[in-house]
């Protein structure tokens, strides 16, 4: 059994039931999971590992960012794919990503876990929905965890090509049966449903039009056969996606969903600019989540996600930073000052979103959504991964008499340090589980060979 003690914190956030924000805090760590936490003067006072943030540190939960697309660190800032929506974006680089291998997925399933890591996320799921040449979710599981952040591993799929009606090139999407197969291989191999988990899996057939609606009524029917196997995919994103369920399914993207049984406490959907009331009262009654992603949804022109209207309604929001090539940086910090600013735009209401309530989506918002009780919070029995920043930096000058806000009115930059699971994996800014010079250049070699062919 080993100990961690983190002491004289000047501002805790501890996103407890109470919300607490405590001065001269402390945190009690056990094998990973949290035992105390409180002022230093009422805990333990040793440790086998001891941290003392002397000066002016804050620490708060992880944040969980709860969709992405990793692989796509490969191809950002594309030129072709810059000024272009959702379809037309696509369309730029599906070609590219065919040329995708499991070196390009390993490289950059590390290089985005890094840089989630040192901008605050703790937990992540990513949406991997393209297995061209030799590359296999496990090669994306194994990057991941040997650089230390708790994960959420989507088995993602494309089966509707061009040919049958759907937007990917035939040469990208898989047989409906062999995806199956696969699904169920990688859960009975990676998931893990006990508390505190590392990583787990979920299926996630793409998008409405990328796959059939029998591939998502066969995958929600395998995830629901084991304990824990979460539902995920891409809804109502854009105009034209909605028009695309409209004239192939007869239905709003909403209704689709409920047709093929992607309701549920088990089921979230990234995006969700253009749903409906309707839908939204649905989601709300059911449990349904929805992933957030202001920055790709501006970047991609798709529109604003009411996502102030979900809230009130009741449905469980999170943030996601989206995939590298539609954002195209990684970084929940980001999400969550656009989703507050977006929010406001929205609503032409400058009270429509705080700052604390961006947090609370970044951090117990996402925890919800991937369906988790253990992340999220700081408080005993929760697993032990939080983030430490030091308040005296040139972005927080003039912002200490509210510094919990000013991680959203403000830049954050890079974390002090991370532990995730108790594991100290940021360490003065530094990350201590990779090489950042030479990951940076085998991704910047890898991304020529796939852009240029």
């Amino acid at each position: 059994m080993t100990t961690l003690l983190i002491r004289q914190i000047h501002t805790l956030v501890t996103m407890n039931a109470a919300r607490e924000e405590l001065r001269d805090g402390a945190i009690f760590v056990r094998d990973g999971v949290i035992e105390q936490v409180g002022h230093t003067a009422d805990l333990p006072d040793a440790a086998d590992e001891v941290l003392d943030l002397k000066g002016r540190h804050l620490v708060m939960p992880g944040m969980v960012n709860t969709h992405h697309h990793f692989y796509q660190t490969l191809t950002r800032a594309i030129p072709a794919a810059q000024n272009v929506d959702l379809f037309g974006w696509l369309k730029a680089l599906y070609p590219i990503w065919a040329r995708l291998t499991a070196e390009g997925v390993r490289a950059s399933a590390q290089m985005c876990a890094a840089e989630l890591i040192l901008s605050g996320c703790t937990t992540a799921s990513d949406h991997l929905y393209i297995f061209p040449n030799d590359s296999t979710l496990d090669d994306e599981i194994r990057a991941v965890q040997e650089i230390g952040l708790r994960f959420h591993a989507s088995r993602g799929s494309m089966s509707v090509g061009e040919s049958k009606g759907g937007l990917p090139p035939d040469s990208v999407v898989e047989d409906e049966a062999s995806i199956l197969r696969d699904s169920r291989r990688l859960i009975e191999t990676w998931h893990d449903n006990s508390r505190h988990a590392m990583t787990r899996i979920t299926l996630a057939p793409c998008s409405p039009f990328s796959v059939s609606p029998a591939l998502m009524k066969e995958s929600a029917a395998l995830a629901r056969s084991y304990p824990g196997v979460r539902l995920h995919t891409h809804l109502a994103e854009s105009k034209p996606d909605v028009a695309y369920s409209l004239a192939v399914f007869g239905m709003t993207p909403g209704d689709y969903a409920e047709s093929v049984g992607w309701m549920g406490p088990d089921v979230w959907h990234a995006h969700c600019v253009w749903l409906d009331d309707s839908a939204i009262a649905r989601f709300a009654r059911s449990g349904t989540g929805v992933a957030h992603c202001p920055c790709s949804n501006m970047r991609l022109a798709s529109g604003f996600a009411p996502v102030r209207k979900m809230l009130l309604a009741g449905v469980n929001v999170g943030l996601g930073a989206d995939g590298a090539a539609s954002n195209d940086a990684t970084n929940l910090f980001h999400e969550a000052r656009q989703a507050c600013l977006s929010a406001r735009v929205l609503d032409l209401d400058a009270a429509a979103m705080s700052a604390r309530q961006a947090l609370e989506m970044a951090t117990l918002g996402g925890a919800r959504v991937l369906g988790r009780d253990d992340i999220g919070s700081l408080a005993p029995g929760m697993s032990a991964d939080f983030i430490s920043i030091d308040l005296d930096r040139p972005s927080f000058a003039g912002a200490l008499h509210d510094p919990v806000a000013a991680l959203v009115l403000c830049d954050v930059g890079t974390v002090d340090y991370s532990f995730i699971n108790g594991r100290r994996v940021v360490d003065q800014g530094r990350l201590t589980t990779a090489e950042l010079p030479q990951l940076v250049e085998n991704v910047n070699r890898l991304a020529a060979k796939i852009v240029l062919g």
